[in-house]
């Protein structure tokens, strides 16, 4: 009777973790892990902070005022202007980076001036907040990209002048749009809103 009950007990028992181990595997099932941001710890405790509104979710960056100054106080001026405010996010490179703050959406336009270069040995890894050029070092203006992933051949010829602080799974949402033509999203990736979170000392947060 002893052998019997063991036997029942041990058959009960395997087929207890039989039917978790598929409830397990049916509830991974289509689902994507979500990546756990880290804690951010600033550059520097006074530099600036921005935040990026698009229907697929808020992005907030620190910006490298301690590295890249005029860059980071063109962005700001532009964004008190609400420059960046309907602008699209115009080409889209999955694994790569997506670019935007282009004001004629196609790769052409800029803001009416040009910046120096302010290049660094900050590595364009993901997260990181760039601005876009021409052929020529200081063409860069208005259009600016954040990475994916890492992108060592852009280091040290593209001036990198943030990073993502909040945001990675909207960052990584929209480097999925399908895309067709110069790596244009077939619809459009809007920038709703650009704000200033935190301003450079003395002047007023704009863009709420």
């Amino acid at each position: 009777m002893k052998a019997v009950l063991t036997i029942m007990f041990l058959t009960a028992f395997l087929f207890g973790l039989a039917m978790a181990d598929e409830q397990a595997g049916k509830s991974g099932q289509g689902s994507t892990p979500k990546k756990t941001e880290a804690k951010y710890e600033k550059r520097k405790p006074d530099n600036p902070e921005i935040a990026i509104e698009t229907d697929y979710g808020t992005m907030k960056l620190e910006l490298f005022r301690d590295v890249a100054p005029k860059h980071v106080d063109s962005m700001l001026a532009r964004i008190r202007e609400r420059f960046y405010d309907g602008l699209i996010f115009h080409r889209i490179i999955d694994g790569f980076m997506i670019q935007g703050g282009d004001p004629k959406g196609n790769g052409s336009g800029d803001a009416g001036y040009t910046l120096p270069a302010e290049f660094s040995d900050i590595k364009h890894v993901e997260g990181i907040l760039s601005m876009a050029r021409g052929p020529q070092p200081n063409s860069a203006s208005c259009q600016f990209f954040i990475c994916l992933a890492a992108a060592p051949h852009l280091n040290g010829q593209y001036t990198a002048f943030g990073k993502l602080m909040e945001g990675y799974e909207t960052l990584h949402k929209i480097g999925k749009v399908k895309t067709g033509v110069a790596n244009k999203p077939l619809e459009d990736v809007v920038i709703r809103k650009m704000v200033i979170l935190k301003d450079i000392a003395g002047k007023k947060e704009a863009g709420k």
